[in-house]
């Protein structure tokens, strides 16, 4: 897991060559922000702007594609966040996964998969508690678990294919 850090951002400006390499070794990226004022948050935001250089390039073109936000308030546009990151994969040529996993209202589980209905990414939500801080629900624990699985079984299917250049 590679963290985006404000520290990264000079004069206004995301870099870290060090960070593109990993990314670059990547077969998959799954994009995370939390949710600030219904997108991601500033530092990300210097961070893709920052991958037009692979863009020109069209370096990420075919890695899978994926994204997952967090917030207090149970909407807070949350959606905004999801649909950035998977523009920002389309426009870098990914290959965007969803999830998979319908919601659990729907599947009648107790589980809390997929607990807030997000069908693009994987969506989660924690009160916010200023003395004892963020606790993650285990719905949504369990949602990015199984989307962390079902993004290395695509990419164990696209792996095992043998299609030429």
């Amino acid at each position: 897991m590679l963290r985006i850090h404000g520290s990264q951002i000079k004069e206004g400006r995301w870099r870290d060559d060090n960070y593109m390499q990993h990314l670059q070794a990547a077969d998959a990226i799954i994009f995370g922000s939390p949710t600030y004022m219904g997108t991601v948050a500033a530092q990300f935001k210097a961070f893709a702007d920052h991958s037009s250089e692979i863009w020109i390039q069209q370096a990420w073109k075919d890695k899978l594609a994926g994204g997952f936000t967090h917030g207090s308030a149970l909407s807070g546009d949350k959606l905004n966040t999801l649909i950035y990151f998977s523009v920002l994969a389309a426009q870098q040529a990914m290959v965007w996964v969803n999830p998979g996993d319908i919601d659990c209202t729907a599947r009648q589980s107790d589980d809390g998969v997929n607990r807030m209905g997000s069908y693009l990414g994987v969506m989660g939500q924690s009160p916010m508690d200023f003395e004892r801080g963020p606790a993650l629900h285990p719905g949504d624990r369990l949602s990015c678990e199984r989307y962390g699985l079902r993004l290395a079984q695509w990419m164990e299917r696209v792996q095992s294919l043998q299609v030429p250049c």
